[in-house]
């Protein structure tokens, strides 16, 4: 139920496939002026294992289904092609790497890098797309203490105006992650996630301050493992409150020279 990243791999020729469904009420859209309750199902996401240091991801969705409550007056109004009570998109695809730069040991962390595109899969004809590519880049930090790990990120995300295409904000990217294992299958987990507007004034529409509290837990089986979380948004911008549920399955795909 975590999107903070672990420094962590999923190892050389292995292959971690997850799917879930989430449920937010209150989303709001503000470039393209709506708000609602908004349903993704599924979320898929691929990370394939390229050296026992590096993978890379794929993290998408099949349908988004907004549910309007509202409309008001918004930058891409003139642009929406429906006028009726729900809009439907595919899910942003977002493609990305992940390289381990430092394994964890007795007194120190475990340490990785991530970069990753989204890419515009999601029109903004829809309402539910920005139409932009946006850039990411972080920092990924972690340390297993007794019977709870914690992972921090920290990076910069570079996001595009939806309004111009000569135009862009650079924000600042943070996740702060915890999972308490209370027996040898099951664990407790939280975070708060999101980013920061570093621009002065006002940013551009679609680029400001977000953030995402997430709690809940997970259940591991072997190679399968079962979670479920709520989600309240931090924002005035963000869904006022969630919940999301998925399945991860791993395993050993081909054999790396």
């Amino acid at each position: 139920p975590l999107v903070t990243e672990d420094p962590e791999t999923v190892g050389a020729g292995q292959v971690l496939v997850e799917t879930g469904i989430d449920y937010v009420r209150d989303a709001v859209y503000p470039v393209s002026g709506l708000e609602g309750n908004l349903l993704r199902a599924p979320l898929v996401g691929v990370s394939i294992g390229i050296s026992s240091i590096a993978e890379l991801q794929f993290d998408g969705g099949f349908y988004n289904r907004l549910s309007i409550t509202r409309r008001f007056p918004a930058p891409l109004t003139e642009l929406l092609a429906s006028d009726g009570e729900r809009v439907s998109s595919v899910e942003d695809l977002v493609v990305g790497t992940k390289v381990r730069l430092m394994s964890e040991g007795a007194s120190r962390p475990g340490l990785a890098v991530r970069f990753a595109t989204k890419l515009p899969n999601a029109s903004n004809e829809s309402g539910l797309g920005l139409d932009t590519t946006d850039f990411f880049a972080s920092l990924l930090v972690a340390k297993t203490i007794e019977s709870v790990r914690i992972v921090t990120n920290l990076g910069i995300g570079i996001l595009g105006d939806p309004t111009r295409g000569d135009r862009q904000n650079d924000v600042l990217t943070y996740g702060l992650s915890f999972a308490r294992a209370i027996s040898q299958s099951a664990e407790v987990v939280g975070e708060v996630s999101g980013h920061l507007n570093t621009r002065s004034g006002v940013p551009p529409p679609g680029t400001d301050t977000r953030g995402m509290l997430r709690f809940g837990s997970r259940y591991t089986l072997g190679p399968v493992r079962a979670d479920t979380a709520i989600l309240v948004g931090l924002t005035t911008r963000d869904p006022g409150f969630g919940v999301s549920a998925g399945f991860t399955y791993v395993f050993h795909a081909f054999q790396v020279p």
